[in-house]
């Protein structure tokens, strides 16, 4: 009995090392919930901590905490692709310090959802970037990343996934369906991910993300209106008739625009940074278009970007 003692801490090394060893990430689990309760610790606080700037401010004779306050909650869902080979992979780059780069949700090819950051907490995955007037979105955000090397076809398995988280954080969140969107839409200049494979209508359909109407085809002689008349007096001729003795109505006619406003003022009030038109206008096409992405927009192309932007407004 007196060797008791020692066999129950042989068993409880056994255990914790079986239980480490089942979980590759248990090393930086553990750091994640090191960080996490210092976090806590800040937040917690109260009085609050001022700097020395913030000192030099007339604050009041009293300490006064309000009793009505909750977390702020995230009000946007930024989707990528990883563009590296593996599931493994990108979970290794998210943990690794150097890297400098985070997401809260990575998707697998296979379905398979990793969580790796409390929706609260703020990740590093948007970078630079901006969505109308929002040019910090990695602090209203969410990050989704789905396990594509960037030229793929986003398996059925994945999209489904995706879509079940979609519907738990826009139910949770209250997420507006136009607050869907992808890394491309908001660094239009550095990025191009989720690639034109990705189902944005599909998701649209299901109320994440803003899609266009069904638009019938119209040629361009169909667009042609009179814009004024205009009266002209033809010479008589030494024997009239009725076709050349006659005044008759020559009417000038002009291609009306299918786009209500400029291409730039639409796609503004969609979101993009029209900073860089081009940028812009390829990020759009990526997005709403996903055949010939180019900085060229067509006759077909301002049509869908003239209703969406109505869509927008609303």
């Amino acid at each position: 009995m007196k060797h008791l003692p020692s066999l129950v801490a042989i068993l409880l090394l056994i255990a914790l090392i079986a239980s480490c060893s089942s979980n590759p990430y248990s090393k930086t689990n553990r750091v994640y919930k090191k960080q996490a309760k210092e976090y806590g610790k800040q937040l917690s606080k109260f009085p609050i901590e001022h700097s020395e700037k913030e000192a030099t401010l007339n604050f009041g004779e009293y300490e006064v905490g309000t009793t009505n306050f909750n977390l702020r909650k995230p009000n946007y869902v930024v989707i990528h692709h990883t563009a590296q080979d593996s599931v493994a992979q990108t979970l290794k780059t998210f943990t690794l310090v150097r890297t400098q780069v985070s997401s809260h949700y990575v998707i697998g090819d296979n379905g398979e959802i990793y969580q790796m950051l409390n929706d609260y907490y703020r990740a590093w995955h948007g970078g630079s970037g901006q969505w109308g007037n929002n040019t910090d979105l990695n602090s209203s955000s969410i990050g989704i990343e789905l396990d594509n090397n960037g030229s793929e076809v986003f398996s059925e398995a994945q999209i489904q996934s995706l879509m079940q988280l979609l519907k738990v954080l826009k139910e949770k969140y209250n997420i507006p369906a136009a607050n869907f969107i992808g890394h491309s839409d908001i660094a239009p200049t550095r990025k191009v991910d989720p690639n034109r494979n990705f189902p944005w209508k599909q998701l649209a359909e299901e109320g994440y993300g803003l899609w266009y109407d069904d638009i019938p085809f119209v040629s361009v002689e169909d667009t042609l209106v009179t814009e004024k008349e205009i009266v002209k007096e033809v010479p008589i001729l030494e024997e009239p008739t009725v076709e050349n003795d006659s005044i008759f109505e020559v009417k000038e006619q002009k291609v009306v625009s299918p786009l209500d406003v400029s291409p730039e003022i639409a796609l503004k009030i969609i979101g993009y940074d029209t900073s860089n038109m081009d940028a812009a206008i390829r990020a759009f096409k990526l997005h709403f278009i996903q055949t010939e992405v180019n900085a060229n927009l067509t006759d077909s192309d301002l049509k869908i970007l003239n209703n969406l932007y109505k869509k927008y407004l609303k």
